[in-house]
């Protein structure tokens, strides 16, 4: 009986606290989109320190894009961080551009890869397009032509039509045999992930 009536006071001051934190995300983000900066902001920040995950990376998009407030790297990674610790797509695809292009850390291709298949295992094709252009360089010792079309393919079966000109490109430097196995890879991912392949 204690532990019912605990566990009840805990929801009740949960949902207290929840109702105390000001900001309405979506009215944040209705305001981004119009470029309200300001108002994303006042409706993004409480939401972002009290830990909401979409608040955070709506922050992460103002500090990294100096929208409504002062660019800032160190911002934007620490918001982005903590959407993308809470699993949130977008914010772990964003850490991985940063990493990649060295913005607020040191470039750094492995963590930013860490990032890219974060975000590609839940749908986010820039990721997808991403991964396959890391693999794509033949100019580094990271060049995988089967790998790199697989992510280009699994962008194109989501709908990137600029990921078949890139497939173009990569089979006329491939084998029968590397052009097979890379498209059994793609199949494989897209049906070990048949919600995302649905909601495109």
């Amino acid at each position: 009986m204690r532990m019912l009536s605990r566990t009840v006071l805990a929801l009740f001051l949960l949902l207290l606290a929840s109702s105390a934190i000001g900001g309405d995300f979506k009215k944040g983000w209705k305001a981004y989109s119009s470029t309200d900066y300001e108002t994303a902001l006042s409706e993004w920040r409480d939401l972002a320190e009290a830990g909401n995950a979409n608040a955070c990376y709506g922050m992460g998009l103002l500090y990294g894009n100096g929208f409504g407030v002062d660019m800032n790297d160190d911002m934007a990674l620490k918001y982005y961080l903590a959407a993308a610790e809470k699993g949130h797509a977008e914010a772990q695809y964003s850490l991985g551009i940063m990493h990649q292009n060295g913005w607020g850390v040191p470039i750094d291709e492995e963590e930013a890869s860490k990032w890219y298949l974060l975000a590609a295992d839940q749908g986010v094709v820039g990721a997808h397009l991403a991964l396959g252009r890391v693999n794509a360089m033949d100019f580094s010792d990271k060049f995988d032509a089967v790998e790199a079309y697989k992510w280009f393919g699994i962008a194109a079966n989501l709908g990137d039509l600029d990921a078949k000109s890139k497939i173009e490109f990569l089979v006329s430097r491939m084998t029968a045999e590397q052009i097979g196995e890379a498209e059994r890879r793609v199949d494989a991912w897209m049906k070990s992930h048949p919600g995302i392949a649905d909601s495109y």
